[in-house]
Parts: structure tokens; C-alpha cells; sequence
């Protein structure tokens, strides 16, 4: 029986991906890890950041749609993201930081059931800097970056899901995946897919009215991680088996996944860990160039011709 060990990494909607870059690089000192275009429409920048490597579990990406309005918030959607810090003191580092860059953030709080501080980025992106005691084995300090390494974000923890119908959600990640349940209330409850860690753990919202509109700072969808293509064979099958529609396994290059929709809507990505950001990256000059997959390779010049330079 296999078992998911937690996110692969996280999608979301930029407006203008040269300030996207200075605020992941610059404010959250993560590291650009892989500058590439959206398979599915090259005229889009797709941006990935995470730690010296881009591990699965620390990866953030951005779809640049320059023409992309604002995002009108509502359920049935995916609305926070939770980010790996390694202590209560790095809270404390983290609101002076966001303070000094003028980003919005709740000072020291609680969420999900940890010490955390809220913050949004500049086009309201919702997430949370939660401190959690213990190392993420599968996170790689980046020298390079402006935090020092006792403070630096150590990938992705819990991510929060807004839905109509709490129980349809419970249901597909404890009966397909294998998540537990941690804790519940009334309308949240808090799904593990590796006791007592964060960087599997989804809390789930249930609130009624209206779905959201996504736009700039909406998320679009959740991958979480599997091993390698065997599984995630297996993984396809447990998801049509379920009546879900599955896209059917696409190679992204960097690594293989398939996309499903669950009963509120909310779009899922299962990914494997390989090959990884390496493939056509060298550690030393990770993410400073524009990467395309081979099949891409022969469009290079006509793709660089409709995209505005980052750096």
C-alpha cells in the first residue's frame, strides 16, 4: 500500500513576475530555482521557488498572466498557504522583516494550533510563517540567500482549503490517500497524510456562499508527492476508481504528474519526486537562465520574443 509523504509543491497566479521575483527572492530569501515557460502556453512564465534545490515539499510556482484581474475570495477554493520556519524565535525575526518591506502580516498569532504570524504578499496572497521545532529532513539551506539559515523558510506546511462540503473533502483524502484526521471541529478540520507533521497537513475550512474568482495571488491547485512512476500509475487508477476524471499521466520534464478535480471543485496535482530542477540545471547557477524542456528546446528563440525580461 503506498502513502503520500506529503505536498510536492504549490501553483499560483501572478500578475507581473519581475515583483513576484523580488518578493520571493528578496523579501522571503527564497531561492529562484527554476525560470521556465507554462507547458501548455508558452507566452507564460512559470516560476519556481524553493530551497538550493527545489526539494519536493519546498516548492512555490507562479504562472505569469500579465492581463489577470483581481482575485474576488470566496469557498471552494485553496486560500492559504502555510510556510516551515524553524522556531518561535524566527516568528519574531519574521515580523520585523515583513515590517521593514511594508508587507501586511497579523504579528504573532495561532494558526491551525501553532504559533504562527499571517502575512499576504503584494498581490494578496494569503499564507502563514508557522513555527515547527524539528528540521525538515528533505529541506537544503541556500547560502545564497538574505535570510540567515537559523531563520530561513524551510518549505511548505499546512495549506488551508475553503469548500461547501467538508465531508466530500475528508472523504477523498482519507479514502483514496490515506490521510488521518488530526483534529476537527464543526466546520475545520485538520487531515495529516504523516502523523503529526506539517509539510503533509491540509486544514480544511467548510464555509458557504459563494465560489471564488481567481485572479492575481489566487492559488491554482495542490500537488502532492509521490514517489516515482509506479505510483503514480497506481495513484491514477485510485482516483478513476473513485469516479474522479483523471487527466492521465503528463510528463512535465522536471516531473510526471497527473491533475484531478475532487467534488468541490478544487484541482489537485499528484507529481513525482524526479528527475527534479537538476535535470538541465547546474547547482551553482540553479535558476538564474530560462530552462525549456527538449520538446521546447527547437521554439526557444520564438518563445524569449514574447516574454519581458525578470532580472
Amino acid at each position: 500500500m503506498y502513502t503520500i509523504p506529503g505536498h510536492h509543491h504549490i501553483s499560483m497566479i501572478t500578475k507581473n513576475a519581475k515583483t513576484n521575483n523580488h518578493f520571493y527572492r528578496e523579501v522571503l530569501g527564497m531561492r529562484r530555482v527554476k525560470v521556465t515557460v507554462n507547458q501548455d502556453d508558452t507566452s507564460m512564465y512559470h516560476l519556481f521557488y524553493g530551497d538550493k534545490t527545489g526539494s519536493p515539499g519546498t516548492e512555490l510556482s507562479f504562472f505569469e498572466i500579465p492581463l489577470v484581474g483581481r482575485t474576488h475570495r470566496g469557498t471552494n477554493a485553496i486560500t492559504k498557504i502555510g510556510l516551515i520556519v524553524p522556531s518561535e524565535d524566527s516568528l519574531h525575526y519574521w515580523q520585523q522583516r515583513l515590517m521593514s518591506f511594508g508587507a501586511p502580516h497579523s504579528g504573532l498569532t495561532t494558526y491551525a494550533g501553532r504559533p504562527a504570524v499571517l502575512f499576504e504578499d503584494k498581490e494578496g496572497l494569503r499564507m502563514a510563517l508557522i513555527a515547527a521545532p524539528d528540521k525538515v529532513a528533505h529541506w537544503e539551506t541556500y547560502d545564497g540567500s538574505p535570510v540567515p539559515a537559523e531563520h530561513q523558510i524551510q518549505g511548505m506546511g499546512t495549506v488551508e482549503i475553503t469548500v461547501k462540503n467538508m465531508h466530500k473533502l475528508k472523504a477523498t483524502l482519507t479514502e483514496i490517500f490515506g490521510y488521518t484526521l488530526a483534529t476537527e471541529t464543526e466546520n475545520t478540520a485538520l487531515m495529516q497524510s504523516v502523523n503529526n507533521e506539517l509539510f503533509g497537513e491540509i486544514y480544511i475550512i467548510e464555509q458557504d456562499g459563494p465560489s471564488e474568482k481567481p485572479g492575481r495571488g489566487s492559488i491554482h491547485h495542490l500537488a502532492i508527492r509521490v514517489k516515482d512512476d509506479a505510483e503514480l500509475l497506481y495513484w491514477d487508477e485510485q482516483v478513476k476508481q473513485r469516479g474522479f476524471m483523471s487527466s492521465g499521466i503528463v510528463d512535465r520534464f522536471y516531473f510526471k504528474s497527473l491533475y484531478f478535480r475532487e467534488s468541490n471543485g478544487i484541482l489537485f496535482e499528484i507529481a513525482t519526486d524526479g528527475p527534479g530542477f537538476l535535470v538541465d540545471g547546474d547547482i551553482d547557477t540553479l535558476g538564474e537562465k530560462l530552462d525549456l524542456p527538449d520538446f521546447l528546446e527547437a521554439k526557444r528563440a520564438d518563445i524569449v520574443a514574447k516574454l519581458k525580461p525578470i532580472d
